[in-house]
Parts: C-alpha cells; structure tokens; sequence
C-alpha cells in the first residue's frame, strides 16, 4: 500500500498535491476537526481514524503543513465533489481573453468598414482583443496611406472602449492594430455574470449569447487580390 501511495503522489505531481485519507495517514498523531466541525483536539492517528469509522466515515487531512497536521473527519466522496463543484466555478469565473482578428484590404468599401467596426465592437464588449489587419496585394503596398486612414478610422469609433496596445504600423506587407478592452468592459462583463448566475440559481432559462463568427469577417475581395498588378487605383 505504501509503495502505490508514493507512486500515486509522483504521477499526480502536475494536478497537485495528493489528498491523503484513513490509513494514508502515517503521522502519529493529528489535530482533529469533527462531523459537525467542533474541534476534537490532538489524537493519535489511531484514535482519529477509529472515531471517523464508527460514523460511517473518512479521516482526511485537510493541512499536512499543521504540526500536527489538520484532520476532518467527512464524507471523502462528497468533498471532492464539492471541491471539484469550486475548481469548475473558479474557472468559469476567470476572465479569458482571447485575440480576435478583423481582416480588411485598402479598397474594402465604407460599407464594409462599417461591418467591421461593428464586429471589433461586439469582440472588444464581450472581453476579447481584436488585431485589424490590412493585408496589401501586388502594388496595394504603394498607398499605405490608405490603410493608415482605415484604421485610424477604426480606432476613433472604438475609442469609448478600447485602448491601443499597437498603433497601426506595418509588418511585411500587411499593416497592423492591435486593441484591448477598456476595464469598464470587464466590470460590465462581471455585472452580467452576476446577473446570470441569479437567475438561473432562480430557476431561470438563460439563454447563451450567440458567438460572432471570424471566418463571417474575412473580406471576401480575394478573387481579385491580383487586380492592382496591372495597374494602381484611383485615390
């Protein structure tokens, strides 16, 4: 039993410590915290584990690093389901922030900016960060200016909710801007959270917000990517 104890602790090593329960506990003795929570107080081992086994229960160490180590005496099964129940809800508390990306090109219409802008939004509003990337074909490359105006354009209509991690600049042939939502969008996140979470623990049908789809961003202009090869267009 010892052998497979050490084994366990050594491949459990990247998931943490190991939980050590009734005859996994090889001090001599311990501090103990009853059923109900009342303090027991110091007991060897034998006597802690003999006192959980006659309520039907586990002796389980909850501080090793106590001397002596802290023992409860509780349902092993059902604590870690609550525990397990914490790391979930921990998790889906945590803010993950992702990059987005938004595609343009130098002659995507005003309509289409308008799109885009409107996604960039919807990203920087639901937490994330959006990289725009202005991508320039054959002699594209010859009016950076156009870009630049673009996403200039862009930052001014996001300005309320974003700040500016990278101002546009070139990288190879593409030119690149890179914002961040503001932190009154994460306390408005956390708000609808927290609203979310009443009303379902209310009982509540909550319906999920309905992902925005990257690939829906792409320009789609590619099939005349080599049109300015031939020759430039019009400012």
């Amino acid at each position: 039993m010892a052998m497979s104890g050490g084994r366990g602790r050594f491949s459990r090593d990247t998931r943490g410590p190991q939980i050590r329960i009734n005859h996994r506990i090889r001090v001599p003795e311990v501090r103990v915290v009853d059923a109900d929570g009342s303090n027991l107080g110091v007991l060897t081992t034998e006597q802690a584990l003999r006192r959980a086994q006659e309520v039907g229960l586990d002796l389980v160490e909850v501080n090793p690093k106590a001397s002596p180590p802290v023992c409860k005496i509780l349902d092993f099964g059902k604590y870690k389901y609550e525990e397990k129940k914490k790391a979930r809800d921990a998790k889906k508390k945590q803010t993950v922030v992702e990059v987005k990306e938004i595609k343009v090109r130098p002659k995507t219409d005003d309509h289409d900016i308008e799109v885009k802008i409107r996604a960039t939004r919807r990203f920087l509003e639901a937490g994330n960060k959006v990289k725009v990337i202005c991508r320039f074909r054959g002699r594209e490359i010859m009016h950076p200016q156009r870009a630049q105006m673009q996403l200039n354009l862009i930052m001014a209509r996001i300005e309320d909710i974003a700040n500016v991690e990278q101002r546009p600049e070139m990288e190879q042939r593409t030119m690149a801007l890179v914002v961040a939502p503001k932190p009154i969008v994460f306390q408005r996140l956390n708000q609808l959270r927290q609203e979310r979470e009443r009303r379902e623990a209310a009982g509540e049908i909550v319906a999920e917000p309905e992902p925005i789809e990257e690939e829906d961003l792409d320009d789609d202009d590619d099939d005349d990517d080599d049109d300015t090869e031939g020759g430039e267009e019009s400012n």
